[in-house]
């Protein structure tokens, strides 16, 4: 059985044999990154050959971070559901790096999942940094739709949570939202909207992205939780799976990566491309569209006053880009 090691010194050959299934001789932990968890690549010898077909000469290891981060990602109900999903999910019809293994401690709230280093094949991580264009969100945006179309109200897992917020949300929230926004006025970046607007709309998207007909969500497709490899996008990084609308993942993908001049330009082609590879019309998809950037531009402003998850120039680059959707949806008659 798999344990959940408690430094990066216990994932030795012995632990990722155990994981692999096979004989590793050779581990060596390389370009470890702190952030909502603690992950690493892991270099991979065989029987003395680095390079030998016994198994892949790299993985990518993800393991629980600092103690703050795990209680958020508690919280959140999000510390295992990547773990759970590679062991005990369905298949995952779109791309995405393969998995190997996983293990969950509860007892030390800690999990880990060894995945495919999708560099190896070509895959190049994608960042808030460098938006994506057009034609790579419409790429993501067709394996979202096949993602969303194989389990359209379909049983998941019990695992899977619906999206729902806690009666301790919103006083918790509200501190985070006045605080960001405070500090990015005085770091002029002021967003021109209040902390109780941003509180509003966002129990209101919740209640549409708890509506049916419910599918599997990623539940966090920023760009950085995507990568490149040919004309294909793929999705990482599944610890906010959850059940609930297709909009949520659409609004959020579409919105985090696209500078803001490009998703003027492109959004409601993207949108129609998307309901045409799910196969299915929802009703009034627009308008469940233009609802969603609250979410992402409060659930950036928490990331935002946290300090610690992310990178603080991903983070702007990220505000940004949903306040201006925002204020283009309240812009818009109707």
């Amino acid at each position: 059985m798999l344990t959940v090691p408690r430094t990066w010194s216990e994932v030795t050959p012995a632990w990722m044999g155990a994981a692999l299934g096979r004989t590793v001789t050779g581990a060596r932990v390389v370009d470890v990154v702190e952030g909502t968890n603690s992950r690493a690549v892991v270099e991979l010898e065989y029987g003395g050959s680095r390079r030998g077909s016994a198994g892949p000469s790299r993985v990518f290891v993800k393991r629980e971070g600092r103690l703050l981060h795990r209680l958020a990602l508690t919280a959140l109900g999000a510390r295992e559901a990547e773990a759970d999903l590679v062991g005990h999910g369905p298949a995952l019809p779109l791309e995405h790096p393969a998995f190997f293994a996983a293990a969950t401690d509860r007892r030390r709230l800690a999990a880990v999942v060894v995945m495919e280093d999708v560099t190896l094949r070509g895959g190049r991580p994608n960042s808030a940094l460098a938006p994506l264009s057009a034609e790579q969100v419409a790429a993501g945006l067709d394996e979202l739709a096949r993602l969303h179309a194989a389990f359209w109200d379909a049983p998941l897992p019990p695992f899977v949570r619906p999206w729902r917020l806690g009666p301790a949300w919103a006083p918790v929230a509200r501190v985070g939202f006045v605080h960001a926004l405070r500090t990015l006025r005085r770091a002029g970046h002021p967003l021109g909207v209040g902390a109780g607007e941003i509180e509003r709309g966002f129990r209101a998207w919740a209640r549409i992205a708890a509506a049916g007909p419910p599918t599997l969500l990623h539940g966090d497709p920023h760009p950085g939780n995507t990568y490149t490899v040919g004309n294909t996008v793929g999705f990482y990084d599944w610890q906010l799976v959850r059940s609930g609308s297709w909009v949520h993942d659409v609004g959020y993908f579409l919105i985090s990566s696209l500078a803001v001049a490009d998703r003027r330009a492109h959004e409601r082609a993207l949108l129609a491309g998307y309901l045409d590879a799910l196969g299915r019309r929802p009703a009034d998809a627009w308008r469940l569209y233009r609802a969603t950037p609250v979410f992402g531009l409060g659930s950036w402003l928490q990331t935002w006053a946290a300090g610690t998850f992310q990178p603080r120039d991903v983070c702007l680059a990220t505000i940004e880009r949903f306040a201006a959707a925002l204020h283009d949806a309240r812009r818009e008659p109707g």
